[in-house]
C-alpha cells in the first residue's frame, strides 16, 4: 500500500499530465465543456513578487514627470528614454518594452488595477470605513485574490475556473478548458471542472511504457489498480480515491493531447528561449491544435517571477522585463501566423504594484493598485484605460509612501476579459462575486 501511494504521488507530479489542482478539491471530476461561436482564448500572465509597474508605465505630462523623477530619485527612468505607446503620447513604458511598442494598436494599458471588495474612498480608507480585501500587502494572500477575485480571501476556486464553469456549452470536449504551463493555480481551479497542466518541453503523458506485451501488461495493471481506487467507499481512502481519479484524469488529457499534437506542424515564429518564451510557446503550441482537441474556447495560465524587487530594482526589472516584452511579442506574432490575432487576449496579473518612493536598498516595498498590459488583435490599443494615479505623495491617491488605492477592480477588469470570451452578464456575478459592488463591469479596452 505505501508503495502503491509513493506511485501515485509521484506520477501526480508529473507536470507532463493534466492533474492539477486535484487533492485541494474533492469533486473535480468532470471534463469541460467548450461554448458555441468563434473560437477564442484568454492566456494570463502572472507576474509573480509584485511588479513595480510604477517604472512599467510613466506619465509624461511634465508636472506628472517632474514629481515621479523627484520622489523616485535613483529610481526613476529617463524621459528620453521611455517608449511612448498610447496614440495622445501621454504616457511611456519601460525602454526595455520595444516589442510591444512595435505593436502598440493592439496594446492597451489598464491603470490602477487593485483587489477591492467594494469602491473605497480616501476618506472612507482614512476612517476605517470601508471593507478592504484580508491581509493587504502579503504576497499569498494578494497572489490568491487576484487569481480568484475573492477578496476577503479563502476561495477554493479560481476566477479562471469559475469562469470555465459558467460558459454556455453544446459540444463537449475531452480536454480540459483551463491548461496551465506554470505548474499549480488556483486560478483555473473550478467547482464542476478540473484544470490541466502541460510542462514546456516535456515529453506528454505516462513516461517508460513501450508497445511490447511486458510494458501494456504493467500499463493494463496500472489502469485497474486505479479504477478499483476509484470505486473505493471506505472513508480512510478519501485521499487515495481523489489521486487515482485525478490520475485517470491525466492519463485521458494526455492521450487526447498526444494525438492531437501528431498533426501539428512545426511554427515558423522563433520563441525565445527564456522560461516565458518557451512557456508562450506551448500555449501557441496548444492553440494551433484546437481543432483535433475539439475546443472553440480555452483559457491559458503562464507566470513569470522575479518581482519582488527589495533590492536591485532597476537591473531586475530590466532584464525581467526585456524577457516579457520579447516573449509577448513572439506570442502575437505566433497568432498572427496561426490567424487567431483576433480570437487571443493576453494580459497580466501580479500580486500588487511597489511603492512610489524607494528604500535604502534599491529597491521599493509592497503597495496596492497596479497597472496592466493587455494584447491581442480584438484590443483597442494605443490607449491608456482606467485612472491614472496622481503622482504625489499624501496626495488624493496614496495610501502611504506612494501606494495606489485601486480605481478599478480585479473584478472588473476580470468580467470585461470574461464577456468578451463570450460569459453571458447573468452569470457575471457568478463569476465575480463582488461584481455588483461596482457600477461599471466592462473597463472598456475591446472594440
Amino acid at each position: 500500500m505505501n508503495s502503491r501511494r509513493n506511485f501515485l504521488r509521484t506520477a501526480l507530479s508529473l507536470g507532463s499530465l493534466s492533474a492539477t489542482g486535484g487533492l485541494g478539491r474533492l469533486g473535480l471530476l468532470n471534463a469541460m465543456t467548450q461554448p458555441t461561436g468563434t473560437y477564442r482564448a484568454l492566456v494570463c500572465v502572472f507576474l509573480y513578487g509584485g511588479n513595480d509597474s510604477n517604472n512599467m508605465v510613466v506619465s509624461l505630462d511634465p508636472t506628472a514627470y517632474t514629481s515621479y523623477k523627484t520622489i523616485r530619485a535613483g529610481l526613476a527612468l529617463d524621459s528620453a528614454t521611455l517608449l511612448a505607446i498610447d496614440k495622445n503620447k501621454a504616457y511611456g513604458m519601460h525602454p526595455r518594452f520595444t516589442d510591444l511598442q512595435a505593436i502598440a494598436p493592439q496594446v492597451a494599458i489598464v491603470a490602477n488595477v487593485g483587489n477591492l471588495v467594494q469602491p473605497v474612498t480616501m476618506d472612507q480608507y482614512i476612517k476605517g470605513l470601508a471593507k478592504l480585501p484580508s491581509n493587504l500587502f502579503s504576497h499569498a494572500d494578494q497572489q490568491a485574490e487576484m487569481q480568484t477575485s475573492v477578496a476577503g480571501g479563502g476561495s477554493t476556486t479560481g476566477w479562471a475556473g469559475r469562469l470555465a464553469d459558467h460558459m454556455p456549452t453544446s459540444n463537449t470536449s475531452t480536454y480540459p478548458m483551463f491548461v496551465s504551463v506554470a505548474g499549480n493555480a488556483i486560478f483555473g481551479v473550478g467547482a464542476n471542472t478540473h484544470p490541466g497542466a502541460v510542462t514546456p518541453n516535456a515529453a506528454v503523458g505516462l513516461q517508460g511504457f513501450g508497445t511490447d506485451a511486458g510494458s501494456q501488461a504493467r500499463l493494463a495493471a496500472l489502469k485497474t489498480l486505479l479504477g478499483q481506487d476509484t470505486q473505493r467507499t471506505d472513508s480512510g481512502a478519501i485521499l487515495l480515491k481523489q489521486a487515482a481519479r485525478n490520475m485517470n484524469n491525466a492519463l485521458t488529457d494526455a492521450a487526447t493531447l498526444e494525438t492531437a499534437l501528431k498533426s501539428a506542424t512545426a511554427l515558423k515564429t522563433v520563441f525565445p528561449t527564456t522560461s516565458i518564451g518557451q512557456q508562450l510557446f506551448e500555449v501557441a503550441k496548444l492553440i494551433q491544435v484546437r481543432g483535433p482537441l475539439n475546443m472553440n474556447r480555452q483559457i491559458f495560465f503562464c507566470s513569470l517571477g522575479g518581482f519582488d524587487t527589495h533590492t536591485a530594482q532597476l537591473t531586475d526589472q530590466d532584464r525581467l522585463y526585456l524577457q516579457l516584452s520579447q516573449a509577448l511579442g513572439a506570442f502575437y506574432k505566433a497568432t498572427e501566423e496561426l490567424a487567431v490575432a483576433n480570437q487571443v487576449t493576453t494580459f497580466t496579473e501580479s500580486d500588487f504594484s511597489r511603492t512610489l518612493s524607494p528604500n535604502s536598498n534599491g529597491g521599493t516595498d509592497h503597495a496596492w493598485g497596479s497597472h496592466h498590459i493587455v494584447m491581442g488583435g480584438s484590443v483597442k490599443g494605443a490607449t491608456l484605460y482606467g485612472k491614472f494615479p496622481t503622482i504625489k505623495l499624501s496626495g488624493p491617491d496614496d495610501v502611504g509612501e506612494g501606494r495606489w488605492l485601486p480605481t478599478t477592480s480585479v473584478d472588473q477588469y476580470g468580467a470585461t476579459l470574461a464577456q468578451w470570451f463570450g460569459l453571458p452578464a447573468s452569470s457575471l456575478s457568478s463569476v465575480f462575486p463582488n461584481i455588483n459592488n461596482f457600477t461599471s463591469k466592462d473597463v472598456g479596452f475591446f472594440g
